[in-house]
């Protein structure tokens, strides 16, 4: 295992420690679920992006979308218990 040093000002490390504390945890264990936890959510937030700009590249190369007040029609019909409501069907994006 690797050692990482960090500084911090008095106040935020007086913080950590207090924080720490109260979670019933050493001042190190909470720096790392901290790094850990926004590591995640940086991590989250990148498969996001990425994921939208694949979506994205799909709906410009083959054309076609839903309009959105279909699908959201359709999405309530479902929420509502309707499994009867026909699927909108995709049509080619307007420009």
């Amino acid at each position: 295992m690797a050692t990482t040093t960090i500084r911090l000002d008095d106040e935020l490390k007086t913080r950590v420690a207090a924080a720490a504390e109260r979670a019933g945890k050493t001042s190190h264990a909470f720096i790392i679920e901290a790094i850990a936890g926004t590591l995640e959510q940086a991590e989250l937030k990148d498969r996001f992006h990425r994921e939208a700009d694949a979506r994205w590249a799909k709906i410009l190369d083959e054309g076609k979308t839903v309009p959105w007040a279909e699908m959201r029609t359709y999405l309530a019909a479902r929420a509502e218990g309707r499994p009867s409501v026909h699927r909108p069907r995709a049509r080619k994006l307007a420009r």
